[in-house]
């Protein structure tokens, strides 16, 4: 298939690029650019780039692509809230406008990255599901996922496919490694530092997926028959994937044993806490979405990866691994960055 993949200079769009690759696909990446200088190590490139923001595609960009994977967004709840009205703008309105393109332009699958951040504070303990269970988006990117996911299904026919995978929180090795995201946090910390930083009291449940596995998730999209995934909410996680910040950290003890639990205290704003339950994905999808990670051995690879990369303190908590210290960075320098299309 022809593929293009949209924020495929991101995190997740880093390891995805190669594994369609591998699979045969052609790729055809479009991104503007904001974090193509976040590498910790050398990337490996799509057949072809497009480098332009997402609010900018026109029928040109989509000649000839059999499906998209829509990536591209201000990713994360934290970053979302520093403008929300832009958030609102690229998370929701391009989105919605990319997928009417890629409609009139007969493409046939379009496979949407959502989030669990929809589900917001859960007031219960009981797993939440893609459709029973009640949705609480807190945040404007949460808000701009489950608002544009709705829309989207509004969209379908028999000849445009739409399916959205609603991914844990992801964790695991990248050339473009985010270290702003809890389990990639906690374990930075207690690599650099010894000291395993928790900002919460360390209650909250929180699930994780490999970034290698959200993304197999993606290319289920690509295989799975129509009848498996039109119109459908997948939650990307593990069977028995539920975690809570705490038990987290007592994983990356296990991979660091001399590091230590430490509680900042800090004023943590973001307090979301759900219990997920992964059953549709691991029993609709089970012939296409196939884990291969565990956290115990996503941490093992993530130790090995910053002692390639020399990890410091810089990369840490500077621009190159942080979304937000890198946004804010772009800010500093040109406040109308984001208003130029």
């Amino acid at each position: 298939m022809k593929i293009l993949l949209t924020g495929n200079l991101g995190y997740i769009g880093t390891i995805l690029t190669p594994m369609l690759l591998d699979k045969g696909h052609y790729v055809i990446g479009y991104d503007k650019g904001l974090y193509k200088d976040c590498l910790l190590k050398k990337d490996i490139e799509p057949n072809f780039q497009i480098s332009k923001d997402i609010r900018s595609i026109n029928d040109e960009d989509l000649k000839g692509i059999d499906a998209v994977i829509h990536l591209a967004g201000l990713s994360n709840d934290p970053l979302g809230e520093l403008k929300p009205g832009l958030t609102e703008n690229i998370n929701y309105q391009a989105c919605i406008n990319l997928a009417k393109l890629a409609k009139k332009n007969g493409i046939k699958r379009f496979i949407y990255a959502s989030s669990l951040s929809m589900y917001g504070i859960s007031q219960t303990d009981d797993e939440l599901d893609e459709y029973n269970s009640e949705k609480n988006p807190i945040t404007s990117y949460a808000k701009t996922k489950w608002q544009a996911e709705q829309e989207l299904f509004e969209m379908t026919d028999n000849n445009f496919l739409v399916v959205a995978f609603r991914p844990s929180t992801v964790f695991g090795s990248s050339p473009r490694f985010r270290s702003d995201i809890v389990l990639n946090n906690l374990f930075s910390s207690a690599f650099l530092y010894g000291k395993i930083n928790i900002k919460s009291d360390g209650t909250p449940w929180r699930p994780v997926v490999h970034v290698e596995d959200v993304s197999r998730a993606f290319i289920s999209g690509l295989e799975a028959p129509f009848a498996l995934l039109q119109n459908k909410s997948f939650n990307v996680g593990y069977k028995n994937g539920n975690y809570t910040v705490r038990q987290l950290a007592n994983y990356v003890k296990n991979v660091i044993p001399k590091s230590e639990v430490n509680f900042t205290n800090e004023d943590n704003k973001d307090n979301r806490t759900y219990k997920i339950s992964f059953d549709r994905i691991t029993s609709e999808l089970k012939d296409y979405y196939k884990p291969k990670w565990d956290i115990i051995s996503g941490l093992k690879d993530l130790k090995e990866f910053f002692m390639e990369v020399d990890y410091t303190d810089e990369k840490f908590n500077g621009k190159m691994t942080n979304r937000i210290a890198k946004v804010k960075n772009i800010l500093e320098k040109d406040k109308n960055y984001f208003e130029k299309i």
